[in-house]
C-alpha cells in the first residue's frame, strides 16, 4: 500500500520576538492544523486515525504533547488520538516518515502530519537540585536552540556550538566566505520572487489573531556584498553571520497524508506519493552533512537515480552546510544545483525548528506541480549528527 500527500499549510515564519511572538505554540500549531482542514472542506476530521506533530522543545507551553494539545485547540474530535515527535530540526519531517508508514502498513488511513515552534516564546529552565534548598546559585538555561544541561560524559567535540560545528565543516570541505553569502543572498532573492509571483499564497495562511501574512525574515535587498559587511559569529575569523545562516523563528506547518482509497472521504486527489524516506547519523559534529546520505539511501529505497530528480528542498540551517551536501550531490549525479529551493529556503524563510520538515516537504509537492517534475527530494540536517530525507513521486507526472 502507498502513502500520499493530499495537502499542504503553514503559518508565516515570524521572526524572533516578531510578529507571532505574541502567539503560544500550541495555539500556532492548531492554526496550521485549521488552516489545512479548510482546504479539504468536504473531509470529516473524525476519520483522522492519528495526528502526529513535530516539536524541538515541549519545555513551556507545548506542555510535553503539543500535537494532542493542538488538535484539541483546533476543534478536532476528542476521538482523534495525537503524539509528538523529538527529531530536534527534523521533527515534522520525521513526522511524515511515521505517519506515512502507518498508511502503508494499513495502521490508518489518514494522517495529520506537521511541525511547531516559537523559539521566541522558548522558556529558560532551571535545573533541579537532588537537595532541597542548595547552598549555591543555580543558573536558568535558555531552551531556545542547542544543547543545555550537557551531560558531562559527554566527548567536548561532540557538544560544541551549532554555529562552531558548521565552522569546522566549513574547514573540513574548503567552503569560502563568498560562497556562503551568494548561497544566502540567493535564498532571499528567490523566496522574495516567490512571494511576489504568489507562488506561496496558497501554502500559507496567517495564523488566528494576528497580522503577520507573510515571512518575516525575508530581506529582498539582500546581496552577497551587503553580506560581506557582516562580522563573523562564531569565530573571530570565522566565515558564519548572521546573515548566512537561518535565523529564530516562529512557526508552525501542517500537511494530510492518506492513502489512495482515502482520496474518496478526504474529497480530494492525491498531489503526490511517498516513494522513499531514510534517516542517516554520524559524528554529532559533522551533522550539516548528513542528507547527503539520508538523500542518498531514500533514493535507492525509491528505486531511482540523482539524474532523475527534478526538484530538491533542502533546509538552510548553514549556507555552509547546505553547499557542501550540493556539492556531494552534484557528484552523484544531481543534473543542476539552481534544482535546489528554486523558492527560497530556511536563511530567507526562516527555521522554526520544529515545523521546518513540514515546510519543506509541503513546498517539494507544490515544485513538482509547477515543474512538471516527476521526482523530488525533501531533505533536512538535524543536530547531534542526524539527516533526514523523503523522496515524492509527482502523482500527475507518474501516470
Amino acid at each position: 500500500m502507498d502513502s500520499f500527500v493530499y495537502a499542504a499549510s503553514r503559518t508565516p515564519f515570524g521572526r524572533y520576538t516578531g510578529g507571532l511572538a505574541g502567539i503560544r505554540p500550541d495555539d500556532l500549531a492548531a492554526s496550521a492544523i485549521t488552516s489545512l482542514l479548510a482546504k479539504v472542506p468536504s473531509f470529516d476530521p473524525a476519520a483522522i486515525d492519528d495526528v502526529v506533530w513535530g516539536n524541538a522543545n515541549g519545555a513551556g507551553e507545548e506542555n510535553r504533547n503539543v500535537g494532542r494539545m493542538a488538535a484539541l485547540l483546533a476543534g478536532l474530535p476528542t476521538s482523534v488520538s495525537g503524539t509528538t515527535v523529538n527529531r530536534l530540526c527534523g521533527s515534522s519531517l520525521d513526522a511524515a516518515m511515521m505517519g506515512s508508514r502507518a498508511i502503508e502498513t494499513g495502521d490508518a488511513d489518514v494522517v495529520l502530519i506537521g511541525g511547531v515552534e516559537s523559539m521566541t516564546r522558548a522558556p529558560w529552565v532551571l535545573p533541579k537540585s537532588p537537595k532541597a534548598f542548595p547552598a549555591g546559585d543555580i543558573t536558568a538555561v535558555s531552551t531556545t536552540l542547542g544543547w543545555r544541561l550537557v551531560n558531562p560524559k559527554m566527548p567536548a567535540e561532540w557538544t560544541a556550538s551549532l554555529g562552531e560545528c558548521n565552522e569546522q565543516l566549513q574547514e573540513k570541505y574548503g567552503i569560502s566566505r563568498e560562497r556562503q553569502d551568494e548561497f544566502a543572498a540567493r535564498s532571499h532573492r528567490l523566496s522574495a520572487a516567490a512571494w511576489d509571483e504568489g507562488f506561496y499564497d496558497d501554502l500559507v495562511t496567517p495564523a488566528a489573531d494576528t497580522e503577520l501574512t507573510r515571512d518575516e525574515n525575508i530581506r529582498p535587498d539582500s546581496t552577497p556584498e551587503k553580506l560581506a559587511g557582516l562580522r563573523p559569529s562564531f569565530r573571530k575569523d570565522g566565515t558564519i553571520t548572521a546573515g548566512n545562516a537561518s535565523p529564530l523563528s516562529d512557526g508552525a506547518s501542517a500537511v494530510l497524508l492518506g492513502s489512495e482509497a482515502a482520496a474518496d472521504s478526504i474529497g480530494a486527489q492525491p498531489i503526490a506519493r511517498i516513494a522513499g524516506r531514510a534517516a542517516f547519523a554520524l559524528e554529532p559534529q559533522l551533522f550539516g552533512y548528513a542528507p547527503v546520505e539520508a538523500a542518498n539511501k531514500a533514493l535507492r529505497r525509491a528505486g531511482i537515480d540523482w539524474n532523475q530528480v527534478g526538484a530538491v528542498e533542502l533546509n538552510e540551517a548553514f549556507a555552509v552546510q547546505s553547499i557542501v551536501c550540493v556539492d556531494a550531490w552534484l557528484e552523484q549525479g544531481l543534473k543542476d544545483p539552481e534544482l535546489v529551493n528554486t523558492r527560497g529556503g530556511a536563511i530567507a524563510l526562516g527555521h522554526p525548528l520544529g515545523a521546518s520538515g513540514g515546510r519543506v516537504l509541503g513546498t517539494l509537492a507544490k515544485v513538482l506541480q509547477e515543474r512538471g517534475e516527476r521526482y523530488g527530494v525533501a531533505a533536512i540536517c538535524i543536530g547531534v549528527g542526524q539527516g533526514l530525507a523523503v523522496v515524492l513521486e509527482n502523482v500527475e507526472a507518474g501516470k
